[in-house]
């Protein structure tokens, strides 16, 4: 009786995260806000410091970007929610409705003018081309053919690279970026001047150096809309006239920059103090321990939680199909397990969140992670099933028919609990991959534990302390998973015959 109650506690759980998990999927896109006022979503990356990042890993959205698009909702009478992701997946985001608008230095070329709507430039900058400090031999673009360049693909500064002949090297953001060239992994770095600037200033770093600029023309960065929203973009252009008519643009900038960057023509030298707020490393992690496990206990366990138990009901469900005689059933059951088990779950979580609302399925990031996450497990842990109830003596299966019990009978009460016992080190281990997997679930735009360190790390320059953190914690729940398996296996074992 106390097992079933603990069991119904735990359905209750769960059925109580799933819901809350649910609840933002009500809210529709441009839904009235509590003053009618539409919900704009904006997509921005966070860790692009001094545009758009977290001075602590779990803290508020700040940056020019954030500072100049909270400016203009206040205008256009919009109420903003941000979705976090990484440079390459906002396009992407943008594309599949999951957010309205893109607030991150994007620079406007034809190939996506073509594509979006921009608005009015609001930022004026210039590409700069960076090297270890230790590097004479690049001074231009003319030098970076053959070169590794590190940039985040889809960025328009990995064009300027790769048209210039080096081999782009797809990376995350500029923070990372930086810290591959400083380790002599990559030869050079393309990019936004400011970025650079607060970069050098945030972290103090005599290790890289600016060897010249790309071109003499001015890089022009804009918000970007869909081509469907001809009137969120006109909203925007309009209120971006009122704020330079009356200074507020200015004011923002001259705040980050010290000079107005959001006129082509600037009047000084741009100036930046530097993101970081010059914390020490002890200082770091002392500030970003306590939201990393926040975070860890608020998204990565119920999504492990969640996802391993609705797979493994998809598993015995497709195992049972597997093992059927019917065609019909038989034939599904393998074509899921190959495709599952032949396709990255990178690329599951992409088709799940992407891909899936182009055919009308739109899902919140977190119950699309959680369906990607249960389908893979599902696809996995169906075959250690199907090899458990095989591996149970046939002869038990002849005795028990022979005593009269029919086929539900036979395995609810001979066959499955053998089979739990058996599968419980390889299903173990199916649920501590899942429990790593989940630091992936950033690239669906869901904020993880994972996601705050390199928030964090993108400011700080910390990688290492907050990496190892971050590994230190998806490690004891682990370690606490293994306990667990320990206990589970020597209850089950006087099933075993």
């Amino acid at each position: 009786m106390r097992a079933r109650d603990r069991t119904t506690g735990l359905l209750a759980v769960l059925f109580a995260l799933l819901l809350a998990a649910l609840v933002p999927a009500a809210t529709p896109a441009h839904a009235d806000g509590e003053a009618d006022r539409p919900v704009v979503r904006v997509g921005t990356e966070g860790t692009y410091p001094p545009f758009s990042y977290k001075p602590s890993g779990s803290g508020d959205l700040t940056g020019y970007d954030i500072d100049v698009i909270e400016a203009v909702a206040e205008e256009a009478g919009w109420d903003l929610r941000f979705e976090e992701g990484t440079f390459d997946a906002l396009f992407p985001a943008l594309d599949s409705n999951r957010i309205d608008v893109i607030a991150n230095q994007v620079t406007i070329n034809p190939e996506r003018e073509a594509r979006y709507l921009f608005t009015e430039p609001y930022t004026y900058s210039r590409g700069v081309i960076v090297t270890a400090a230790d590097n004479d031999d690049i001074t231009s673009l003319d030098d970076l053919d053959g070169q590794v360049a590190a940039q985040s693909e889809t960025s328009n500064w990995a064009q300027v690279a790769r048209d210039a002949g080096a081999e782009v090297q797809s990376v995350e953001g500029f923070a990372q970026a930086a810290e591959l060239l400083v380790q002599g992994r990559v030869d050079v770095i393309v990019n936004d001047n400011i970025a650079v600037l607060d970069y050098l200033a945030s972290t103090g770093s005599d290790d890289i150096k600016i060897v010249g600029e790309t071109d003499d023309e001015v890089s022009r960065q804009a918000f970007v809309f869909r081509q469907s929203d001809p009137d969120l973009q006109r909203a925007a252009d309009e209120a971006l006239a009122t704020l330079a008519e009356d200074g507020t643009l200015a004011e923002i900038s001259e705040g980050y920059f010290t000079t107005d960057v959001s006129v082509e023509e600037q009047d000084g030298e741009i100036a930046v103090e530097g993101s970081n707020s010059g914390r020490s490393t002890r200082e770091v992690i002392a500030d970003e321990v306590g939201p990393m496990l926040l975070e860890l206990v608020r998204t990565n366990i119920p999504l492990t939680l969640i996802s391993f138990a609705v797979g493994l009901l998809i598993a015995l469900a497709v195992a049972m199909a597997r093992m059927s005689s019917l065609l019909v059933l038989s034939l599904p059951a393998r074509i899921y397990i190959s495709i599952i088990r032949g396709t990255p779950l990178l690329v599951q979580l992409f088709i799940v969140f992407y891909g899936l609302p182009q055919v009308g399925i739109k899902l919140p990031g977190f119950l699309a992670a959680c369906l990607a996450l249960s389908l893979n497990v599902g696809g996995y842990a169906a075959e250690i099933i199907r090899g458990s109830i095989l591996s149970v003596p046939r002869g038990q299966f002849e005795a028990a028919t022979t005593i009269g019990m029919r086929y539900p009978q036979l395995m609810r009460r001979i066959v499955l609990p053998q089979a739990s016992r058996i599968a419980v080190p390889p299903l173990s281990n199916t649920l501590l991959s899942l429990v790593k997997d989940t630091s992936l679930v950033s690239v669906v735009l869901v904020t993880d534990m994972f996601r705050v360190a390199q928030n964090a790390a993108s400011v700080s320059g910390q990688f290492l302390p907050l990496y190892v953190i971050a590994a230190l914690y998806f490690w004891v729940v682990c370690f606490l998973l293994s306990l667990g398996q320990e206990r589970l296996e020597k209850k089950l074992g006087r099933y075993v015959a």
